[in-house]
């Protein structure tokens, strides 16, 4: 079984295919599987703890980040790995929240969590709440040192801006977007004044239009179980999976009129044009096609 696509964009980079904690215990004579562009892949752990992978192509290499295994398909990574301070600070809440399926683009995956505008229509009552629907305006930008989109600046009024907040917040956002397939939201953390709880989405691609979105919490945070923040971002990411599941074409254009952004998606533009400048094709629309 080969990769479902011949796209270096894709192929050179790093992806992550899941947790690390569910390899305790497997080793070469009973493997995990794993899925990603179409392919199964064989992982395991070495005797020292070393993670390996074998694609359709042979070994492939291996990264433990973040808690999760990030494998490279082509064999030849052109980029490295990105990097969350805040995962190492001995304070902060680390709560994998799990993998959700999703049968659409992962880039579309990426581009809604970028999205504020949608925050009181889909998640009235906690991120967002009608009549308080103005975006304000903010900055996006893509730094070239990087090659990440960054965008500051942005605020939005929330009735319950966590699963741990009273009371509704002017909630203080920055994104980040380090990967096609990886992007980071940094928000006021309710009961820590001028800090930010740090959330992160890794979607691994198992084909063009179907997807496993991995969600992992960096939190300030001293009072709920890991239990109760599991079950408000799988609240919250509920209530996306729906819309995201019937977006048409599944696939994300990047040229064209087919559809048309307003000042608010600032974010989501950006993230187009830095889709385009990587010359990405895989999970995206084809220029022309209806």
């Amino acid at each position: 079984m080969a990769w479902c696509t011949d796209d270096p964009a894709v192929l050179d980079d790093w992806l992550t295919i899941g947790p690390a904690s569910q390899l305790i215990g497997t080793d070469a004579t009973r493997p995990a599987r794993r899925m990603l562009l179409g392919a199964e892949l064989t992982v395991w752990r070495q005797p020292d703890g070393t993670a390996c992978c074998v694609g359709p192509h042979g070994e492939l290499p291996v990264q433990e980040h973040l808690g999760y295994l990030w494998v490279c398909c082509s064999g030849r990574p052109q980029r490295t790995l990105f990097r969350i301070p805040e995962f190492n600070e001995p304070r902060r809440r680390i709560v994998d929240c799990g993998g959700i399926g999703v049968a659409t683009s992962g880039l579309r995956v990426i581009e809604n969590f970028l999205d504020m505008g949608h925050f009181p229509y889909v998640h009235g009552g906690t991120l967002g709440q009608v009549p308080h629907t103005e975006v304000r305006p903010y900055q996006a930008r893509i730094d070239p040192a990087l090659d990440e989109i960054e965008a500051t600046g942005c605020v939005f009024w929330q009735p319950r801006a966590s699963a741990s907040a009273g009371e509704g917040i002017e909630a203080d956002y920055r994104y980040r977007v380090m990967q096609p397939f990886s992007a980071a939201l940094y928000k006021s953390s309710p009961g820590h004044p001028g800090e930010q709880d740090v959330i992160v989405l890794m979607v691994q691609p198992l084909a063009e239009e179907r997807v496993i979105a991995h969600v992992l919490l960096i939190y300030l945070e001293e009072v709920l179980s890991d239990a109760e923040l599991i079950a408000f971002q799988h609240m919250i990411f509920g209530q996306d999976k729906p819309i995201l599941e019937s977006h048409r074409p599944r696939r994300l254009p990047l040229q064209g009129t087919l559809e048309s952004h307003m000042r608010c998606d600032l974010t989501s533009t950006t993230y187009r044009r830095w889709l385009r400048s990587r010359a990405l094709q895989f999970g995206v629309h084809p220029a022309g096609a209806a």
